[in-house]
Order: C-alpha cells, then structure tokens, then sequence
C-alpha cells in the first residue's frame, strides 16, 4: 500500500503516526483520507497509533463548518488518539469573533466569507453576530487548539520555529505564522519539524523538516504523513 522512503527522523518502536496538512474547509477530502487511515491500521494494527491535525481547518474551501464539526466530535478513528493543532486561520477566526476589528478584515479576505457561509452567516453582515452563530461545540473546539506537540524524533506544528530560539521561547505567532525565516532554515531544531501552512505542489522532506501543506483547497490533493520508526510515506485524497 505504500511506497515507505528513510526518514529524517524516528520514532519508538510500535508507534506510529498520521499527520494530515491544511484541510481549509475540504471535507469531502478530510473524510476519504481518515477512511484510508483507518484501513491501513486494520490491515496493519500498530499499538500506539497517533493522528494530528496541523490547523487551518476552516476558510477557503466549501465546507468549513463541516470540517470543524467533523474533528469537534472527538476522535473520527475510534480508539486512536487525536491532537488538532491551531493554524493561523482559526486565530484569525477567534480574533474576528472576539471583535478584534484589524482581524474582521482579513478574515473576510483570506477565506472567512466562505467559511461564514458554510455556517449560514453573512460575511457582509454585523460582526458582533457572528459567534451567536456558530455552534457552542465548534467554538470550544477552535479555542481548545494546541501549538505544538512532541512525538520521538518529531515536533509537529502549523507553520514552523524561529531559528535560534528554543522551543519554550517561541512565539504563538511564530508557530502558526511564520514562513520564510523557518522554510529557508538549515538550522537543527531539535527534532525534524512536521509542519503546514506553507503550500507546496507535494510533500517536501527536509534534513530538519517536512512539509505536508499540498494545497488542497486549490484542486490539489490533501496530504497524510505516515511515519513509523525510521521510514516515512504519503497517502493522498
């Protein structure tokens, strides 16, 4: 079923773990590649499965509302442990819905009139009604978001790290943000950073990183990391 390459990294023995890159509203896409995870983990049992999410669930594509109903149920992969990182999409998200007025505006013109939509809302409409709008339980689910987290050789986060800072004195803004300054890196992180937010036309292994945002929500496919002790492969919808 796949076509394993070495990886930069590692993890534990009988670990294993599937990162998905920036969804932005393509449900349809999300939904097909969690039914290929769960059949590889059927015809390959692992006891220590792990799925993230790397953020930016919501705007551009049609269904964000579906997307983030989708990941605010738990788990979609019963038995399988879920991390739903934040990307910089759902901070702009939260801060148009706390009222930050700077934040309405882009979040208008980078994706949020599509993702408004997709809840019923409108995007031309008063500001202060939109959250009103928005299911409770997807709310809490876009708040709860994490930075970051840590799995054997590798740090999984939405856009990527400072160079020349540790991880402890990283800025949010940097984690979900920041491109040219982490992408044009050769530094060593401390582990082999799986990252999003910088789209790619397919996945780009790096010495220190690995890059998983394939532009689904322009025609291309979205993109699954499968990494397992030293090796690494793709799987596509």
């Amino acid at each position: 079923m796949f076509d394993f390459q070495p990886a930069p990294g590692s993890l534990p023995p009988c670990h294993r773990a599937y990162a998905i890159g920036d969804v932005h509203g393509c449900d349809d896409q999300l939904a097909s590649l969690h039914a290929m995870i769960a059949a590889d983990l059927a015809a390959r049992p692992v006891a220590a499965p792990l799925l993230v999410h790397l953020g930016d669930y919501v705007d551009r594509g049609p269904d964000s509302a579906g997307v983030v109903a989708r990941l605010a149920g738990g788990s979609p992969l019963p038995g399988v442990p879920v991390v739903n990182l934040m990307g910089n999409h759902e901070r702009t998200m939260l801060d148009a819905l706390h009222g930050e007025r700077a934040a309405v505006t882009d979040w208008r013109i980078s994706g949020g009139r599509e993702a408004l939509a997709s809840w019923g809302l409108d995007a031309d409409g008063d500001p202060a009604l939109w959250a009103a709008g928005i299911p409770p339980a997807h709310l809490d689910f876009v708040r709860g978001l994490a930075l970051h987290h840590r799995l054997g050789g590798y740090l999984f986060v939405h856009a990527g790290l400072r160079p020349g800072l540790a991880l402890e004195e990283q800025s949010p803004d940097d984690l979900i943000r920041i491109r040219h300054a982490f992408l044009n890196s050769e530094a060593d992180f401390g582990a082999v950073v799986v990252h999003g937010h910088s789209p790619t036309r397919g996945p780009v292994v790096r010495p220190n990183r690995i890059g998983i945002d394939t532009g689904a929500v322009f025609g291309r496919e979205l993109t699954c990391l499968v990494l397992e002790e030293d090796r690494l492969a793709f799987l596509q919808a």
